[in-house]
């Protein structure tokens, strides 16, 4: 089986403990993720072949992330060493009505000051068939952004299936780059595209009519998003499918889950979850686009149980702490079968 190629930082993160506030906490959670690493450790678990490329500080941070990913069957043949240091998040965990909050220590970082021509993209590529990107990579530093145009460019030329989630991050993109147009130049090369409704107005202007999800977000309907995934399909021709994962945020603690997919005539619509107690819901969407990119390689002639596999992995995600997946693919079938019973498994 070829393998899938995912590319970007990954982070040191740091956590109070519980629902424990900054300005509370004398200690931290430690764990290792980022968006594409979160998405490559979901498909090992699902038995894909996944490489993740990033680059490294050579210290023992580095040496803790690399570990990470090899401990959950991550290939790392490709990771590039070099740089000072590994970017940091803090994310205190909001509940109820108090939301989450993750302040960025990731200034340069060994991946902030990535440079085009330091990774040879058409070995990483060999034997592959699938490219996985997001928009945090190119947000971080024009380096990172050169090198990610690199790699779609060298993936589109090698006949490489291509996707990206969009992944708008407020708090990021402050090196001066013109967001739009990278933006834009990316995702032209894309097969597959992930994003809310919050990444298609922000990075390209895009609305969902009729619908603003800080007033309706208990109630976010499927056919509010038709519209966004037909402008988005205009926007970038050479893609297939456009997916939105649909997050109706009742409070910090309790959110309904469910995801659209639209293949350019027809819109597949998954069920709703209704999750009720969640544990911890940052990778959620890596997790869907984990659960995607496995649904979409297993079942390629049926866009609707790719679908429906996505949104079951990423609520299967939010019971889970830290930045990463770590359900089966039996657990996640379990899930769509409709046992969300949670007894014990004896």
């Amino acid at each position: 089986m070829s393998q899938v190629v995912t590319f970007g930082e990954i982070m040191l993160r740091l956590s109070p403990p519980e629902f424990l506030r900054f300005s509370q906490t004398n200690q931290f959670d430690v764990v290792y993720g980022g968006g594409e690493s979160n998405v490559a450790v979901s498909l090992a678990n699902y038995g894909i072949p996944t490489s993740f490329i990033t680059r490294l500080p050579n210290n023992d941070l580095g040496d803790c992330a690399l570990m990470e990913m090899r401990k959950r069957g991550v290939n790392t043949e490709h990771i590039i060493r070099g740089g000072d240091r590994l970017g940091i998040y803090f994310l205190e965990t909001g509940a109820v009505s108090r939301g989450s909050k993750v302040v960025y220590d990731r200034a340069h970082s060994a991946m902030a000051e990535i440079k085009p021509g330091m990774i040879d993209w058409k070995s990483v590529f060999k034997n592959s068939s699938w490219f996985h990107w997001t928009g945090i990579t190119p947000a971080i530093s024009q380096g990172a952004a050169d090198a990610c145009l690199e790699a779609v460019k060298t993936a589109s030329e090698m006949g490489i299936t291509i996707s990206t989630d969009l992944n708008y991050r407020a708090k990021l993109w402050n090196y001066g780059g013109d967001r739009e147009k990278i933006m834009t130049e990316l995702t032209s090369y894309c097969d597959v595209i992930l994003g809310n409704e919050e990444d298609a107005e922000k990075h390209f202007g895009i609305k969902p009519e009729g619908l603003d999800v800080t007033k309706h977000g208990h109630d976010v309907s499927a056919a509010a998003f038709l519209s966004v995934c037909k402008q988005m399909m205009i926007k970038f021709p050479k893609a297939k499918k456009v997916i939105t994962t649909l997050r109706g945020s009742i409070s910090a603690s309790h959110n309904t889950w469910a995801g659209v997919l639209y293949d350019g005539s027809k819109m597949y619509e998954s069920s709703q979850y209704q999750i009720t107690h969640i544990v911890d819901r940052v990778g959620g969407g890596d997790s869907f686009m984990g659960g995607l990119i496995y649904g979409l390689i297993a079942f390629p002639e049926d866009d609707q149980h790719a679908l429906d596999f996505a949104v079951a992995a990423s609520c299967l995600k939010h019971t889970i702490k830290g930045d990463a997946n770590l359900v089966t693919v039996d657990e996640v079938q379990k899930l769509m079968s409709g046992d969300a019973s949670g007894r014990v498994a004896r």
